[in-house]
């Protein structure tokens, strides 16, 4: 290693000596030379010389002398090529208006002289500077059009470069394929110029681009062959490396390989202070000590690079924190901080999908297109000329005859902009009597809505007062005077203590149907008053079930019916109070039509990122026409097979405590087979969605 650092540093200083000689033999020449062509050419190669050394204003120096010996030579060749070495010092200074301008007008003058290689170059330029700009399809078009010319001339450094810069426009406008075809097409050109910085760049874009493509095998190849050819010489490229290879080995869970490396990547980016090495270090760490189970690890690693993130403004690494910090608090059953990184999460992935640049389609960078340009660049130069020659003309008649266009709508626009302001100065006052007016009849409008409003409200309180003393004076009336006469029996004497005994069951159960009449009546009262509000939260619906079924097993034995528990731990989003009051209605009127010897079958399940909960029996099921009565306000309700009664109210309040929710409620029913009811309910916020 040492041998290979001595050479290369042997080699720099030989070259840059060399080239300090040709600079000075240049100098010596041309300033000896006549003034024609040849000193032209001497001052385009000392040009050439300085823009390699990076000397760009002692190089524009030059330009301007050669500019002015070539123009009064009337030298078009020396023009085009000092037109050229202009715009590539334009782009180099980043000045890309002037680079632009100058490579147009020296692709102009090659084409005039029918420089194919010349036009490729330029073509090759102009598409680095459009993608530097994050023009892509402009970019691809002009660097497309180059590559044929230079592949059949083998150039090998200029091809390295278009190679770039198309593997760079094709991962930007997200075809890695494209990218990782032409990264391979450019390492076999650095490879064969020994170029170790070109090399060491294409292994690293090519392990990106693999492990973006879920290719981790080749990924760790690649990375693997940086680290070789790096060595313990460049720590920042090491702390970047090191980090990455570590996550890949995390996809195939070889945790001491991974550990091994994100280890060493972290010690080495601390000590250098390398913030994005950091950065991946931690979140990947997180992960490996998430999957090992060592949550309290995992958290102080995941919060330190987040705030890294943050502070670098590294979307890409804090999407994935967030992500990983979901998992951590999912595993360590913190469901309301999982639910907060959740939505951090969506919220920042919209923002970057945004700001995403859209692959554009072939249809748009048509390959026939591309084909023509390249082979009239390179078999139909003179059609070219002449075409362009003939859409010079053209645009200048169509300048003069939009001039002519502009001239006549600034004379029209200044006929109707005096329109305007007499028309306006007239009509001011008018405006604005009539918008005094519009205003006074929309306070009058709003206060007729307002008290029409109130008295429509009042309306329907009066109709909830009615309905309620209907059903409390008939249903909750029988209900308490049954209970009231069989007190009063045993009160007078008129019943032995056996004789009460054996009607117990009786009393127990219209003490229950007046219960459950009175629980489904407040709730009906308070959604009808409009009083309800949703107070949602995540909670495990099976608990809910649990909690329900224990209430109501005394029925369910009562009546010799089965029941079949099928649900499952899920979590949803919703008011719970409000789920328990629509499970218990549900699983009662299940009891409620179903005969002894009938099973009741309660479960849940996703579908769709929202969970679905059903509660199905084999009782006497719904025939279609009452089926339609379900669900609406209204009192319609039958028998129950032990006679239970009921208010019509309970599916009512289910569907508006369901409708407040977010949810859905349906049913799925045969007469004499049995009902299925359904409820939908969200499992996370529907405003975060």
């Amino acid at each position: 290693m040492k041998k290979l650092i001595t050479l290369i540093i042997f080699l720099s200083v030989f070259t840059g000596f060399s080239q300090t000689m040709e600079q000075d033999s240049l100098t010596i020449q041309l300033a000896f030379q006549k003034a024609d062509t040849s000193k032209v050419k001497t001052s385009l190669r000392l040009v050439k010389v300085l823009y390699n050394q990076g000397d760009y204003n002692k190089a524009l120096q030059y330009i301007a002398q050669s500019e002015k010996l070539s123009n009064d030579l009337n030298y078009e060749k020396g023009i085009a090529e000092i037109t050229y070495y202009k715009a590539k010092i334009y782009a180099k200074k980043n000045d890309y208006i002037n680079a632009i301008a100058n490579y147009s007008k020296s692709k102009e003058l090659f084409l005039a002289q029918q420089d194919t290689l010349s036009v490729a170059k330029v073509n090759n330029s102009i598409g680095l500077i459009e993608i530097e700009r994050g023009n892509y399809k402009k970019g691809l078009q002009h660097a497309l059009s180059a590559i044929e010319e230079l592949e059949k001339r083998n150039l090998k450094r200029e091809l390295s470069s278009a190679y770039k810069s198309l593997a760079t426009a094709y991962e930007k406008t997200n075809d890695r394929l494209k990218s990782i075809e032409f990264n391979l097409k450019r390492l076999e050109i650095e490879e064969e110029l020994q170029n170790q910085a070109g090399i060491i760049s294409t292994y690293k874009t090519l392990a990106e681009l693999y492990s973006e493509e879920k290719e981790n095998r080749k990924a760790i190849d690649f990375y693997e062959k940086v680290l070789n050819l790096i060595g313990t010489d460049n720590d920042s490229l090491r702390g970047e490396i090191l980090p990455r290879l570590g996550g890949e080995y995390l996809q195939f869970k070889d945790y001491d390989e991974a550990s091994e490396y994100l280890i060493e990547g972290l010690q080495l980016n601390r000590k250098t202070d390398n913030q994005l090495g950091l950065l991946i270090s931690l979140n990947n760490l997180g992960k490996l000590n998430i999957q090992q189970k060592r949550t309290k690890l995992a958290d102080i690693r995941l919060n330190e690079a987040g705030n890294i993130a943050k502070a670098i403004n590294n979307k890409s690494e804090l999407l994935k924190n967030y992500e990983l910090r979901r998992q951590l608090d999912s595993t360590s059953r913190n469901f309301e901080r999982a639910f907060k990184w959740q939505r951090d999460y969506y919220e920042l992935k919209s923002k970057l999908d945004k700001e995403k640049i859209i692959k554009p389609s072939y249809s748009d960078i048509d390959e026939s297109t591309l084909k023509n340009i390249t082979s009239t660049a390179t078999s139909n130069n003179t059609a070219l000329i002449d075409e362009h020659n003939k859409e010079t003309l053209l645009n200048e008649k169509r300048i003069k005859d939009l001039k002519l266009v502009v001239y006549g709508l600034i004379a029209a626009l200044s006929i109707v902009l005096i329109f305007f302001i007499l028309t306006y100065l007239k009509r001011n006052n008018n405006l604005l009597y009539t918008q005094d007016l519009e205003d006074k009849n929309k306070k009058i409008e709003l206060q007729n809505e307002a008290i029409l409003e109130q008295t429509k409200h009042l309306e329907d309180i009066n109709k909830v007062k009615d309905k309620l003393f209907s059903i409390v004076s008939h249903d909750l009336k029988d209900s308490l005077t049954s209970i009231k006469g069989f007190i009063d029996l045993l009160k007078d004497g008129q019943l032995s203590q056996s004789e009460f005994n054996n009607l117990i069951p009786e009393l127990s159960e219209n003490a229950n149907n007046a219960s459950m009449l009175l629980f489904n009546l407040l709730n009906w009262s308070k959604s009808q008053m409009q009083s309800l509000e949703s107070n949602p939260s995540l909670f495990d619906i099976q608990e809910v079930f649990e909690e329900k079924v224990q209430l109501l097993e005394q029925k369910m034995d009562k009546k010799g019916i089965l029941l079949r528990n099928k649900t499952l731990r899920d979590f949803v989003y919703a008011d719970r109070s409000m789920v328990e009051i629509v499970i218990q209605n549900l699983l009662t009127n299940a009891i409620k039509f179903s005969k002894e010897g009938d099973t009741i079958t309660i479960s849940n399940h996703i579908s769709s990122g929202k969970s679905i909960i059903s509660i199905s029996d084999t009782g006497v099921g719904i025939s279609p026409e009452n089926q339609k009565k379900l669900f609406k306000n209204s009192t319609f309700t039958t028998v129950g097979t032990g006679n239970e009664k009921g208010t019509g109210l309970g599916l009512s309040i289910c569907k508006e405590l369901v409708d407040l929710n977010h949810g859905k409620i349906w049913v799925e029913s045969d007469l004499n087979r049995g009902s299925t009811f359904y409820v939908e309910l969200p499992k996370s916020n529907p405003q975060n969605t």
